[in-house]
């Protein structure tokens, strides 16, 4: 027999399935051997195992958040920063879209607009002003194209027009708010400068939030025994003029959580360092930057408490049955270095209680 000669094979001893087609007789074999029954289970279990291997792709890639800060300062940078790193360290599989609207209205409700469109599973406004022009877009976005909706660093939600009822939030939203409580805040700067006359207010009078805190400053002005002077910049480079426009007739400066003036509190210190004229804030992250004192929350803090809101919608809950949160811990920070530049010894009471001192 020649080494390279083919030699036919039988069909019947070369496979189990004689005069069949292969696909069909492996059925039929399979049958003969496990039974019609045991069949359709292993057709059914595998069926079932395609489905899970399918939900586990289609899920794979996690969920997006689209994120309007309205301007960059270290409050609100915390605030994202915290809510990210509580996502984080909870292992939920988020990718974000942020934007920032560099403390420009026009920007903040292009920004809205744009976020509507990107047809993420949840969006997220960082301070008032963002938070206002979130909604409306979403009041005018298509039923397809609305999304659950968070607003954080927010100071009274019902003023801003963003819900109706703290407890029982409108549809598709909710949030927590920094609502300061304002006496214990006023009386906390009182002690620190006891001679405290004329108390200056520098803030933008188009911002929501600031204008109800300003309200509830001058309802309480005769009760702590203090008279209320206003000095209002609409924008970042009006600022420095506002605050000058205040030497002279005032004893001391606060600032509320405004973001226009917070975005550039170093031209408000300048002018307090210059003038001896002691510069009070209502976030404790302006006291890192120069402001004497301020008894205000952790914004971080208040960023981590947004993100595990953001958790439980994520995880199916409906925004509207959560009841707007608030951050209750206060802190005491105090810049002894800057309180020196500015004429006024940080009482040693004071310090002792603070959670924080700047030397």
């Amino acid at each position: 027999m020649c080494a390279n000669r083919k030699v036919r094979v039988p069909v019947e001893s070369a496979s189990p399935f004689p005069d069949r087609d292969i696909a069909r007789g492996k059925r039929e074999y399979f049958e003969e051997l496990f039974g019609e029954e045991m069949m359709m289970k292993k057709l059914s279990f595998a069926l079932l195992l395609g489905i899970v291997i399918g939900f586990q792709v289609l899920t794979a890639h996690g969920a997006t958040i689209s994120v309007s800060q309205f301007v960059e300062h270290p409050a609100l940078d915390a605030v994202l920063r915290g809510m990210q790193d509580y996502l984080k360290e909870r292992k939920v599989d988020v990718s974000y879209t942020i934007h920032n609207a560099q403390a420009n209205m026009g920007t903040a409700t292009q920004i809205a607009q744009q976020m509507i469109g990107e047809k993420a599973d949840l969006l997220v406004a960082i301070a008032t002003p963002s938070a206002q022009t979130c909604v409306q877009a979403l009041a005018k976005a298509p039923a397809d194209l609305k999304r659950p909706f968070l607003f954080t660093a927010v100071t009274d939600p019902v003023a801003a027009g963003l819900v109706k009822d703290l407890q029982k939030p409108d549809a598709g939203i909710t949030g927590v708010s920094d609502l300061l409580p304002v006496e214990e805040h006023l009386r906390m700067v009182m002690a620190y400068k006891s001679d405290i006359k004329k108390l200056g207010l520098l803030y933008n009078a188009g911002e929501a939030n600031s204008k109800a805190t300003i309200a509830a400053i001058k309802g309480l002005s005769s009760k702590l025994g203090f008279e209320a002077v206003e000095a209002t910049a609409g924008k970042t480079a009006d600022v420095h003029q506002a605050a000058k426009s205040l030497v002279g007739r005032v004893d001391a400066v606060f600032i509320p959580t405004d973001n226009t003036i917070v975005s550039a509190l170093e031209s408000v210190i300048k002018v307090g360092v210059e003038n001896k004229l002691p510069i009070f804030a209502a976030d404790v992250d302006s006291v890192k930057r120069g402001a004497v004192a301020a008894m205000g929350f952790d914004y971080y803090q208040h960023g981590r408490q947004t993100g595990a809101m953001a958790e439980r919608i994520l995880g199916g809950e409906k925004p509207e049955t959560m009841p707007v949160e608030f951050q209750k811990d206060l802190q005491l920070h105090i810049n002894a270095g800057y309180s020196r530049q500015m004429g006024i010894e940080p009482p040693a009471a004071m310090l002792k209680k603070a959670t924080q001192v700047y030397e």
